[in-house]
């Protein structure tokens, strides 16, 4: 049973879990208007509760960019990555509502349209408002979302909202032109390649512009940034605190894909990306000034599908060409599998079986204790708020900090499939090893079945395999696992050294 403590002079929460789930993203937007919130209630990008439960998809309409960005390269495609920028093949604005709607028929609980790129939606106003407004008019049940750089951003406000944008995302890696010069070769602005200092100057100018316009009609902004070690990572604290000052009202740090083989500068270069640890510690600096978005997966342009898995082989412009969608009935059909889904959340929260006691009871009845260390736990999931993949299926895993105070998501991890019918012994031992490196400061694994030679080398590795919380929900299952800990003793001890790996 979850216990949560009042305050015997205030009779508010001063710790345990909130009724809303522990870490929620609801706990961490409680600040803004009840307005706000309902807006964000089932939007996967913006709210970290709801990325459990409902779809998003992208469609690929706008291929030109008017900035050049040192970690970019649009050209590269494969399937089984995940880069934004990334596509298949570029829709027109017919092709792509015609996409939308068989998508939205098919996985009802898609909620959300965005477009990202391939080059900047702005930058291809024509075809973006296009889509937006097909879409306003054929699918009303369906939220609209824009991602931008912002250079365009100011001249394209009033459209956006004639066509009901409620979120829009703007890409700001920077608020100070030096910065920007080491991030941006050029921009294109008024019908000229600008380059250096002052192209950054411009566009950091166009972007806090933008954002001002967003906020003063009620548009929800979130601001994305990538994190480059060496060029921002320190700025970006400052980036934090000015949009946060501006009306933005989450933040989302992503780490640097610097990968040579993708051919950015960045990569040619030899520029690193973040480690885990750098990361978490620049998400934990800038989560004084502003709510921090953990649970990004840096999706596809044209990514179809729940967080973390893309659907988008299965719509293509072939396989839905000769589709007759009846959208109306598509949307009573949604309409009650998203009710569905809000019943399930409500019964999630409310199986914490929360007690109230005051903090004064408490201190009478329980001698004082050192506080217990928090502890890291990685979770292999599907989707739905709940513990429910194989160890060796799992192509990520979240990882949550538990403690005596609250369980709060700490961000995604990328492993490779240790288990696959077409994978040999040696390749399932390396997809092993490089998964125990992914968990690194992990205490526990938390999935629905694991085999015994993996079971063994994560027990080697320090980390404790858990599949006694199958089907369970993810933040009451990580409580309880930390409880046990702590009434065994085991948080009293450091944390365990791992054995040494055979090659």
């Amino acid at each position: 049973m979850a216990l949560k403590v009042l305050s015997h002079d205030e009779g508010a929460p001063v710790g345990g879990c909130a009724a809303s789930g522990c870490g929620s993203s609801t706990d961490r937007l409680a600040h803004l208007p009840e307005a706000i919130r309902a807006k964000v209630n089932n939007h996967p990008c913006f709210s970290e509760d709801a990325h459990h439960h409902y779809a998003r998809m992208h469609v690929a309409v706008a291929p030109a960019c008017n900035i050049q960005c040192h970690y970019c390269n649009r050209k590269y495609d494969c399937s089984n990555e995940s880069r934004p920028g990334v596509v298949s093949e570029v829709l027109t604005p017919d092709q792509a509502v015609k996409k939308v709607m068989a998508v939205a028929a098919a996985i009802p609980q898609m909620t959300v349209l965005g477009i990202a790129g391939p080059g900047d939606p702005l930058a291809n106003p024509a075809r973006t408002l296009e889509t937006f407004r097909q879409l306003s008019e054929k699918a009303p049940d369906i939220k609209l979302c824009v991602s931008t750089n912002g250079l365009a951003l100011p001249a394209v406000v009033d459209e956006l909202c004639k066509h009901n944008i409620e979120h829009v995302t703007i890409t700001i890696n920077c608020v100070d032109p030096d910065v920007g010069a080491k991030i941006y070769p050029w921009i294109f602005w008024n019908n000229r390649r600008i380059k250096g200092r002052r192209a950054a100057e411009i566009l950091i100018e166009q972007q806090q512009k933008g954002l001002e316009m967003l906020v003063a009609r009620g548009v929800l902004v979130k601001v994305n940034s990538v994190l480059i070690p060496g060029v921002n990572d320190e700025h970006l604290k400052e980036v934090s605190r000015v949009v946060k000052a501006k009306g933005a009202f989450l933040h989302n740090v992503m780490p640097l894909i610097a990968e040579a083989e993708h051919g950015t500068f960045y990569g040619i270069m030899g520029q690193r990306g973040p480690t885990t640890e750098e990361l978490q510690a620049l998400h934990d600096s800038c989560a004084g000034d502003m709510a921090m978005m953990r649970h990004c997966r840096q999706c596809r342009a044209d990514a179809v599908g729940m967080l973390g898995e893309d659907r988008g082989h299965e719509f293509t412009l072939d396989k839905i060409e000769h589709l007759d969608i009846d959208y109306a009935e598509a949307m009573v059909r949604r309409a009650e599998v998203h009710s569905a889904i809000e019943a399930n959340r409500t019964a999630q929260r409310r199986r914490t079986g929360e007690t109230f006691v005051s903090l004064a009871s408490l201190q009478r009845k329980i001698p004082v204790k050192p506080e217990p260390r928090p502890v890291l736990m990685a979770v292999a999931t599907t989707g739905g708020g709940v513990i429910d993949q194989h160890f060796g299926h799992a192509r990520e895993f979240l990882v949550y900090e538990a403690s005596s105070q609250d369980v709060r998501f700490i961000g995604v991890r990328k492993v490779d499939q240790y288990c696959a019918g077409d994978t040999t012994c040696g390749e399932a031992e390396t997809a092993l090893h490089k998964t125990l490196r992914a968990l690194d400061g992990c205490e526990v694994v938390l999935c629905s079945r694991i085999g015994y030679e993996p079971w063994s080398q994560l027990e080697a590795a320090g980390i404790a395999p858990n599949g006694e919380h199958a089907l369970e929900p993810i933040e009451e299952a990580v409580t309880a696992v930390y409880r046990e800990m702590a009434e065994s003793g085991r948080l009293d001890r450091p944390i365990p050294e791992p054995q040494r790996m055979s090659a």
